[in-house]
């Protein structure tokens, strides 16, 4: 990234349509539902749809910083029932989506590379989600939240029967969740970005 890039986010314009922006996807990250693959503490919102429009629009850097003012607002507006876990989980597993996206898209700014950033994002988030709820999220429920494991599992288990541990939960329940979450943020991304991207160029 360019000085020129890092600069034109710091302006008063470019600031504001990133606040606009994170405030859409507060809002959007308040309308949530589960999916029935996976347990129902995993939630589906469309809040990456912002980011990602303000991440083609702005940059990757608008992108983390859109996602992070969501993170933020999220918190001030409905506090946190995970010891701020889950907010940390969805900061780091939105970034690996709309940053990829917006880095490919950045390069040449076409139809094509849009789709590519979408599709990549889609992968990034899905592999950074597993080693995310592997490693981190789940670990952090039990010890931090004081959600025992073996409810969790049981959880996944209810759903797919053959989940005994965690890495199967997140291997049959997390990566399809984040495929589907992916592809659906996707499409509406590419149906929506051309008619709102004037504004944004503004």
């Amino acid at each position: 990234m360019t000085a020129t890039t890092k600069q034109s986010i710091f302006t008063t314009r470019s600031m504001a349509k990133i606040a606009i922006l994170g405030a859409v996807a507060a809002i959007l990250m308040m309308i949530e539902f589960p999916l029935p693959i996976a347990p129902s503490f995993y939630k589906l919102d469309f809040s990456e749809v912002a980011v990602l429009v303000g991440g083609f629009a702005l940059g990757p850097a608008a992108a983390v910083a859109i996602e992070a003012l969501k993170i933020v607002l999220n918190c001030l507006f409905n506090g946190s029932n995970t010891m701020f876990v889950g907010e940390l989980s969805n900061f780091i597993i939105g970034c690996a989506m709309c940053v990829p996206a917006a880095m490919i898209y950045a390069k040449h700014k076409t139809r094509a590379n849009a789709l590519k950033g979408l599709a990549a994002g889609t992968l990034c988030m899905t592999l950074v989600g597993v080693i995310m709820n592997y490693f981190v999220a789940i670990p952090a429920y039990v010890s931090i939240a004081h959600f025992p494991l073996e409810a969790i599992i049981g959880m996944g288990a209810a759903i797919f029967p053959f989940i005994t541990n965690t890495f199967q939960l997140v291997l049959a329940c997390v990566t399809p969740f984040n495929l589907i979450k992916g592809v659906l943020v996707s499409l509406i991304t590419a149906l929506l970005y051309k008619h709102v991207s004037p504004l944004l160029h503004r």
